[in-house]
């Protein structure tokens, strides 16, 4: 399970970083049942399925990785702006 915690904080940290803009913040949290990782990032523009770069080298392969991955995923607007996008495991 620890390898797949830390995959899960390498796809969803660097897509915030390829496509966030601005400051970041990760959280890990474990509750009684899963494991919580998010991160909070200040653009609008939430994931999106879409076919992988096999070629170019422009992604694709992230979110559908974190999406295989988790038991659940979520992506929550903030008020304060931005968005926080979660990806749950079972423990």
């Amino acid at each position: 399970m620890a390898n797949t915690v830390v995959l899960l904080v390498s796809e969803l940290v660097t897509n915030a970083l390829r496509h966030g803009g601005g400051r970041r913040t990760l959280e890990l949290t474990a509750h009684r049942n899963t494991i919580e990782v998010a991160v909070h990032d200040p653009s609008r523009h939430v994931p999106r399925m879409r076919t992988p770069d096999l070629n170019g080298g422009t992604g694709g392969f992230g979110w559908p990785k974190v999406t295989r991955l988790a038991h659940a995923t979520a992506v929550t607007r903030r008020a304060s702006g931005g968005k926080t996008v979660s990806a749950l495991l079972a423990r």
